[in-house]
């Protein structure tokens, strides 16, 4: 459990918090209560607003991951104070969920559509990213399926922290993170800015 389960549990609160957070709570913003459309009719402009939606939900899984920590650490599952690193990881993974979502809201017509990106693309996150069992278990032809999530990643870098664990840093879950979170950034300020720009 501690060195499975506990580290995977943060990391999927980060996905769960971000992604969540800008697909239905920001498309209810966008398209019921036109909060964005306020925005707008101020000096912010299209991008600002929405790299401020996508900080704002890696502020969510931050503050989701560090009450997570505080939890698990009381029960002896993290390593102090190393633990702490886990924090400016939630944000940094909650960038890249946060943007995924917030692409998905640029694209999707209603919020009923939401069910397809959660059944499609986040179950099988949260499922096959070595949350519950390692990637290895996976037939070999799903294993590079589960290494290309963003979860899986994230579950490395949670599991290596949390249990103090004195490996060399997986530098390419860090790379490829970041490249993530850029690539989808710039898709959700293309297919965002389509949909408030009419």
């Amino acid at each position: 459990y501690t060195a499975f389960i506990a580290p995977a549990l943060i990391a999927t609160a980060v996905m769960n918090n971000a992604f969540f957070e800008t697909t239905y709570a920001s498309f209810v913003r966008m398209y019921y209560q036109k909060t964005f459309d306020g925005m707008l009719a101020t000096p912010l402009s299209i991008e600002e607003i929405i790299v401020a939606e996508i900080a704002w939900s890696a502020t969510k899984a931050a503050a989701a991951a560090t009450i997570m920590l505080g939890v698990l650490g009381a029960f002896g599952y993290v390593q102090w104070p190393q633990g702490l690193l886990m924090i400016p990881l939630a944000f940094f993974g909650g960038i890249a969920f946060g943007a995924v979502g917030l692409f998905f809201t640029g694209i999707i017509p209603t919020i009923e559509m939401f069910n397809l990106p959660i059944f499609l693309f986040v179950t099988p996150m949260f499922l096959f990213s070595g949350t519950f069992f390692p990637v290895s278990n996976l037939p070999v032809w799903a294993q590079p399926f589960a290494l290309a999530f963003p979860l899986y990643h994230l579950v490395q870098l949670s599991r290596l922290i949390c249990l103090g664990l004195h490996e060399t840093i997986p530098l390419l879950s860090i790379l490829y993170l970041a490249v993530f979170s850029a690539l989808f950034v710039l898709l959700a300020l293309v297919f965002m800015k389509k949909r408030l720009v009419k």
